[in-house]
Formats: C-alpha cells, sequence, structure tokens
C-alpha cells in the first residue's frame, strides 16, 4: 500500500505557493488589459502612426519570457534599482501580456463591421461616441474569449519566477519534491491546483459569454 510523508503543513505551503500564482496573474494582467486596451486601440484606430509601436509589441511576444525575466533582474540591478523581485515579475508579466493583449483588442476592434460604424455616424454620433458605444461594446465581445486564454497562459507562465527567486506554486512543489523525494505524488497535487484554478476562471468566462448572449 502506498504511503506518503506528505502532510497538511506541506498542502499549506502549495496553497499559499498557488496564491502567490494568483497575486502575479491578477496584477500581471490588470497592467496588461489597461495598457493593452490602449495600445490596441491605438493600433487599430491609427496602423500607420503606431508602426513603431507595433515593433517594440512584438519584441516583448518574440523573446522568450525568461529571458525577459533575467533582463530585467539584472538592468534593476546594474542600475541600483530598489525594486523587489515581486516588482520585477509584475513588470515583465504585465508587459508580455500588454503585447498579446494589445493584438487581441485590434483584432476585436477590426472586427466591428464599418457598415455598423457608418450607420452610427449617420444617426448623428460623434466619432467618441461611436467608439465608446458601438466599437467598445463589440470589440469587448469579440475579445474575450482570448483575453480569458491569455489569462490563463499567464498564470502557468507565473511559474518562470521561481528563477529571480519567488515561492509561486511550482516552486513551493519543487522544495517538497526535494526534501520528500516524491516528485510524482507531489507534482501531482500541484498540477490539480493549476487545473482547478484554471477551470474556476474559465467557467467564470463561460458564465459570463452565456450572460452577454442571454441579453442579446
Amino acid at each position: 500500500m502506498y504511503s506518503s510523508s506528505f502532510t497538511w503543513n506541506d498542502m499549506q505551503f502549495l496553497l499559499q505557493g498557488a496564491w502567490t500564482t494568483l497575486t502575479l496573474t491578477a496584477w500581471a494582467m490588470l497592467i496588461g488589459t489597461l495598457l493593452g486596451i490602449l495600445c490596441g486601440l491605438v493600433r487599430a484606430l491609427l496602423p500607420r502612426a503606431s508602426l513603431p509601436l507595433a515593433w517594440v509589441l512584438d519584441v516583448f511576444r518574440s523573446v522568450p519570457l525568461l529571458i525577459q525575466f533575467v533582463l530585467l533582474n539584472a538592468f534593476k540591478t546594474i542600475i541600483e534599482l530598489d525594486w523587489s523581485a515581486f516588482t520585477v515579475a509584475c513588470v515583465v508579466l504585465g508587459t508580455y501580456a500588454t503585447a498579446y493583449c494589445a493584438e487581441i483588442v485590434r483584432g476585436g476592434v477590426l472586427a466591428v463591421p464599418q457598415s455598423t460604424r457608418r450607420a452610427a455616424r449617420s444617426l448623428g454620433m460623434s466619432h467618441t461616441q461611436d467608439l465608446l458605444h458601438i466599437v467598445l461594446p463589440m470589440a469587448t465581445r469579440v475579445a474575450f474569449p482570448g483575453w480569458i486564454n491569455l489569462t490563463l497562459a499567464v498564470m502557468k507562465d507565473t511559474s518562470l519566477v521561481l528563477w529571480i527567486g519567488i515561492v509561486e506554486l511550482l516552486r513551493a512543489s519543487q522544495t517538497i519534491v526535494t526534501r520528500l523525494q516524491e516528485p510524482l505524488f507531489v507534482l501531482g497535487i500541484a498540477g490539480l491546483i493549476y487545473f482547478v484554478m484554471s477551470l474556476v476562471i474559465a467557467r467564470l468566462g463561460a458564465q459570463l459569454e452565456k450572460r452577454w448572449q442571454e441579453n442579446d
């Protein structure tokens, strides 16, 4: 019969790591969503003028996230910037989320038919009113599934912050594995916690989409 040295204290340690994972995800998505909406609107409404912005966003989408963590962590040490590892993680993950969220928003805005926008203008709406009352509500529904997928991706990518010394869920599980030497059991529990967190986020997103459809 299988027996394990895994204790309730170990489970609490994993849950603390899971809370750190969720906190990092929340901050990253807050930064990424706010900046992503701004950058996405600029990219959609001013495509030629925003080409330099597009190139910058491409850099953050193309360079592996681990390299971004290492570079920013080294850079803040070189310039003696008094940032904690948690702040570095939030900035890197937030910038990463911004790069992807901008394209999600741009795609949502461009998905709004031009005929709909012309109809709004023909009714006497200004450009700002058209943007606020027609484009953004329709674009939000188009972009929302992509935003949920991005949130799930960022949550899993928080595992990379272990390289800068933050104890999130994966780092916590590795610490326990080193002590107990039970990798399959401990990592199985960590994977289950990731699954539960992802499932909750996905289900909340699905419920919100369902409400939107019911209100149509």
